[in-house]
């Protein structure tokens, strides 16, 4: 067999680009599809690899709601990387059935049909998320051990409580009923948490960037809720996808975070030390009851604040150390580099 080629769906996007730039370290071909080639903030950084890795690199267009636009994209290719979904605010969700689960499913139904029709792909990985495992914090507590383990699926989000995370687990969902129905390819799950550290692109859309965006730009300056997360580096989410995509005993579903929980208030602890405007990152936690009685001015339900709020559990990462081979950096590692990135970004944007 020669040397593959990975087809990487959503290629501009933060754990996208990680992915292909890994890929072209490793010396692989590389087809990427973008919605425009014309959307210069986003396809610039993918024309610099095409720079640096002569003739690895092949840009194309693809619309994830168009059946067939990935055809000519995948062809040759060995390993589908399917990366691209729909990502909205919760805030800016006015029509959750039609902006985000419609998309996210007929994505994928479009992207794996057309793996369907091209001989060539033996293996998928596709990109959920540990949201598809659990819709809320408060979920786990009822599952083995109050550990997070990938062999359960979210049933608790719907199309107005957590709508992301609705879109990820009904996606994934579709993606194993459309696999399980031929034998030519297989496919590998990858759900990673709240995914952080150096960002390739200025022009992502990423709910983990804007929220460190809202921390330091200053936004959340009273303080942070009771709130922890399950956090990964961006640069391990790339590996496990690659590694998940050449290793021939991979399978399944793999967890792709840290074992511990990690609080907002320690994050923000942390990056205070070296920002610049230190003001702007709170080193207080607010009361659960304070957020009980403002939360819903900032879009929270009691629902969601009830399920979410001062609950931590553990994860159980073993499968991606074992099988994946992932070595998780410390998180302060994650997040000085994602700091100097953020900074690097916002100063190459006033000079231009």
């Amino acid at each position: 067999m020669g040397p593959q080629t990975h087809l990487v769906t959503g290629g501009s996007g933060f754990i996208g680009i990680c992915i292909v730039n890994q890929l072209l370290e490793a010396r692989y071909a590389v087809h990427v599809t973008v919605r425009s080639i014309k959307n210069g903030p986003k396809v610039q950084p993918l024309l610099d690899l095409q720079e640096k890795y002569p003739g690895k690199l092949t840009l194309f267009e693809a619309d994830l709601l168009k059946p067939g636009s990935f055809a000519a994209a995948m062809e040759g290719c060995s390993i589908v990387h399917h990366v691209a979904s729909p990502f909205l605010m919760a805030e800016k969700i006015i029509d959750g059935q039609k902006e985000m689960v419609e998309p996210a499913v007929q994505g994928t139904q479009n992207v794996l049909n057309c793996v369907n029709s091209t001989e060539s792909v033996g293996r998928v990985v596709l990109t959920s998320t540990v949201g598809a495992i659990f819709g809320d914090y408060i979920d786990v507590m009822s599952m083995n051990n109050n550990t997070l383990h990938e062999t359960y699926f979210n049933e608790s989000s719907s199309v107005t409580h957590n709508p992301y995370h609705y879109s990820k687990i009904s996606a994934e969902k579709e993606a194993w009923k459309i696999q399980k129905a031929q034998s030519r390819w297989d496919m590998v799950v990858i759900c990673p948490g709240l995914v952080l550290g150096p960002s390739l692109t200025a022009g992502s859309d990423s709910g983990s960037l804007f929220l460190l965006d809202e921390l330091f730009t200053g936004q959340l300056w009273f303080g942070v809720p009771d709130l922890s997360f399950c956090t990964v580096d961006v640069r391990e989410v790339a590996t496990a996808h690659i590694n998940a995509s050449i290793n021939p005993s991979s399978s399944g579903r793999y967890i792709i975070c840290h074992k511990d929980m990690t609080k907002f208030i320690d994050i923000s602890k942390h990056l205070r030390k070296q920002a610049k405007n230190r003001m702007a990152l709170p080193q207080h936690q607010l009361p659960t009851l304070l957020v009980w009685f403002i939360g819903p001015l900032f879009g929270l339900t009691r629902k969601w604040m009830r399920a979410n709020l001062g609950i931590q559990f553990s994860v159980d990462n073993e499968r991606s150390i074992k099988e994946l081979g992932i070595a998780y950096r410390p998180l302060i590692e994650t997040l000085d580099d994602h700091y100097k990135s953020w900074v690097a970004q916002k100063e190459s944007k006033k000079e231009k």
